[in-house]
Formats: structure tokens, sequence, C-alpha cells
């Protein structure tokens, strides 16, 4: 698949670095800042043009006119949707996405059309993406990722696994003695770093990172098997008044005591007028006499989404040590994401990862409804839908054990229509079933691709 990608920013980075891994893609990153794009060259197996990405020059001079994908990833609303718009008249660009922060843009989606509006077939919005992500791991205190399928039907769920758990040193077989009623499936267990496969045998040791499937009433249910559950979360605090710290306390201040730190004062005045019911305080999120004020020592939850990753660090390991019962921190660099997490933060909120999952679904070959990219990159959960019939498909009519999946692929589930089954050996695929599968190796995507593309004959 021919690529493009406009803007070579955080985001725009991630995108090239996963896109440009796999060996099936081309791909071509257009910025107007030549530093960057020497940068990215010598990194990664990407080809690089420099100039104004709405320009149609710049467009026909990166392949715009045998590309199959555009992402425009820029910092601006209006050059990806002009971008988009050029990419469609001139070239004819078949799938073009664009990066749209502004909600007066999201909120008339009849801008969106090619025949009257901006030929964006798909939008994202990386601050809401991440407001989201939050919102989930708010309502599921204990979780590390909550991730929907199937329109959010099932959910997958990351827990570290801690004494107190009813599973916790006994194999996994006794789980459906502990909640029979409870259908769920592990999909995957990481302990010290390394994948275990999940057998009927194998005990959960405190300290596992477990990923189970199950239905989105289920999981609190499953949840304390592995760990003793944490209460609600009521009490929370947010550091910083950007695009995604008011979206996040608009969502959450209609049923949670939510206050809002802005060092920025016009930012802050700006958060006072737009939020109803949240206590905005004009401060530095990092001043310990402030969260000690504050009474951050009480408070459930403490959430860095501050412009700097730097800030967010700092303000979280300090919130911890003041004792905030769980500190969350929007950190861009993966390295420093996998340094911090765990004793000093929490959760480490890493803003490309969640938004790399919404271009992957695009890139993905046969029908793929849905992507989680987790583990920093190196795993990824895969919503694909099962078309044709036990001739032209390898997987319709066949039972999972049936089925020659790739190494470190595990199905864990299968939503057929409004019913969510978890995968057993003897479970059948049926047509139209959305299947959801776990790889802890992503370098197994292609393979797993190739299994749900229904052809003529696929001997």
């Amino acid at each position: 698949m021919k690529i493009i990608i406009l803007g070579a920013g955080q985001v725009g980075r991630t995108a090239a670095y996963h896109l440009s891994r796999e060996e099936a893609n081309e791909v071509t990153v257009v910025d107007s800042d030549d530093a960057v794009l020497r940068e990215l060259q010598d990194r990664l197996d990407v080809r690089t043009v420099s100039g104004n990405a709405a320009s149609p020059a710049v467009l026909e001079a990166a392949g715009c006119a045998d590309a199959n994908l555009l992402v425009a990833l820029t910092n601006s609303d209006e050059v990806n949707m002009v971008a988009c718009h050029v990419a469609w008249t001139l070239f004819k660009t078949p799938t073009k996405i664009a990066r749209i922060r502004g909600s007066a843009f999201t909120g008339r989606p009849e801008l969106f059309s090619e025949s009257v509006g901006f030929a964006v077939d798909t939008w994202i919005s990386p601050e809401q993406l991440v407001t989201d992500y939050v919102e989930q791991l708010i309502q599921h205190p204990g979780a590390l990722q909550v991730l929907d399928f199937a329109d959010g039907h099932v959910r997958l769920v990351s827990v570290r696994a801690i004494e107190g758990g009813l599973l916790v040193g006994q194999p996994l077989s006794a789980l459906r003695q502990h909640i029979p009623r409870v259908e769920t499936r592990v999909a995957a267990i990481y302990r010290k770093g390394r994948s275990i496969k999940p057998l009927g045998s194998t005990v959960i040791e405190p300290g596992d990172e477990v990923f189970f499937l199950a239905a989105r009433e289920d999981i609190r249910t499953v949840m304390s098997e592995l760990r003793k559950l944490d209460a609600p979360m009521k009490r929370l605090i947010i550091a910083g008044a950007g695009n995604i710290g008011i979206r996040l306390a608009q969502v959450l201040e209609g049923r949670n005591q939510v206050k809002l730190i802005e060092r920025d004062p016009k930012r802050a005045r700006y958060a006072s007028e737009v939020l109803r019911n949240t206590l905005v305080l004009q401060g530095d999120a990092a001043d310990e006499e402030l969260l000690l004020e504050e009474n951050v020592d009480s408070a459930d939850a403490f959430v860095a989404v501050t412009n700097a990753e730097e800030a967010n660090i700092l303000s979280s390991m300090l919130a911890k040590r003041l004792g905030c019962h769980k500190v969350m921190a929007l950190i861009n660099r993966p390295s420093y994401a996998e340094l911090m997490e765990g004793d000093r933060i929490d959760i480490a909120i890493s803003p490309q990862t969640i938004t790399i999952g919404s271009l992957l679904a695009h890139v993905r070959r046969g029908d793929v409804a849905r992507v989680h990219s987790l583990r920093r990159g190196a795993a990824e959960a895969i919503e694909a839908v099962a078309h044709g019939d036990s001739e032209t498909s390898q997987v319709v009519g066949r039972t999972v054990e049936a089925i020659r999946l790739p190494e470190g692929t595990t199905i864990g589930a299968i939503v057929r229509g409004d019913e969510v089954l978890m995968a057993h050996h003897d479970t059948q695929i049926d047509e139209g079933d959305h299947v959801i599968l776990f790889l802890t190796d992503r370098r197994h995507v292609e393979a797993v691709e190739k299994l749900f593309q229904a052809g003529v004959s696929f001997i």
C-alpha cells in the first residue's frame, strides 16, 4: 500500500514508524521542516518530500496520483482539510484521513463530503481519543487499559494482578469455578515484560499484566479475580486546561468532583467560563503547597495532561508522593513512558499509541473494523469481520482449533449481532461474525490479514 503522511510532528512520526515497519507499505512523509525530515529518513525506511502539505505541486511530488491512502496529520485543521480536498479533486486519492481538533469543524458533518465538502473520508481527533481513553480508566479504577470492540459490546481490559485477587496464585482453569456464570477469556499474560501463553494450567502470579476479554457488564467481576477492587473514583484533579484537560473536565464534572489547575491566567479564565461544575485554579500543578492546599492526598486520581510532558511527569510524581491514590500522566516519548510507568506513575498515557489504532484500521487488508495498538506498539488487538463461506474463506465455517493462527495469536471473542461469545476450541465462526484477535507479536499482522481475506478460492 502506498501511503502519504502529511506532517512530521509527534503523531505523524509515530504513524510513519508503525506503518513503515510493515513490508507491504511504501510510506512518504511530507513536512516543511527539512531538519525533521532528515532525522526521520535516517531512522526509518521512508521517502520524504519538503514543502507545504496542501500544495498541489508538493502532493504530486509525493506521489498522490497513485497513492492508496493520504493521512493529513499537520497541526492545522485547515491545511489537513484542504490537502484532502486537493488530493481528491486532482488525483482521486481513494482514502483520505484528516486530523481535526476543532469542534467547530467536527460538529458539522456536512463539511466532510466528496461531493459538497472537503472530501475527508475519516477524521480523527487525538485529543478526543485521549479523552475517551482516560474516561474509561476512571470508570474502571484498577485497570491499566480499557479498549472497546464491536461498538462497546465487548472490552479488552489490562490489569496488574496483585495479592488479594481470588485467582492470584491459582491456575487459569479455576476461573470458571470462581465465576461460572461469567463468560471471559484471558487473551495474554505478560510476566516481567515477557509474553506467557495463557493455558488452563498457567498460574497467575503477583505482578502479572493480564489482558482479558469480557462483556462490558462483567468487567468488574473479572477484575476482582485479579486484584482487590478499587473504590469508584469521585475526587479528581486535572493538571492542564488544554483541549484534553477541558474536554476531560466536561465529561467528568457531571458525576465527579473535579478540580482543574492551569498555569496560564488567560487559559484558566477561559476554562472557568466553559466549565460549569469544575473548580478552576490558576497556578502551577507542580507546586507542592498548592497541591497540599487542594487536598491532593485525598484525591482519587491526579491526571496531568498539559502540553509539556516534563511538567506532567514532575507534577504526577509529586502528587503520588503527597498521597494521591492514582496518578496518570500524558507522556509523548515512548522511552519516557516505559521508564516512568510503574511505582512512580501509575499510568503513562501515550497519545500516539492511542491514535495509531484509528489509522491502522484503514491500512489493514480484509475487513478490519477496529485496531488497538498495545504495549507501545509491540502487540496488537484486531477486530476483523469474517466474510465468505467455507469455500472462499479460511475462517468461515471452521472451528477456532481448525484455524491455522500465527504463533502468539489468539482468538478471544466473537460478536454475532448483539451476542458476545467467548472463543473456545470448538466455537465455529460464521459469515458476518466480528472476531477479536490478540497478537503478542505484531510482525504476524500480515498473516492474520490474509486469513480474513475472502477470495474465489484460498487454496
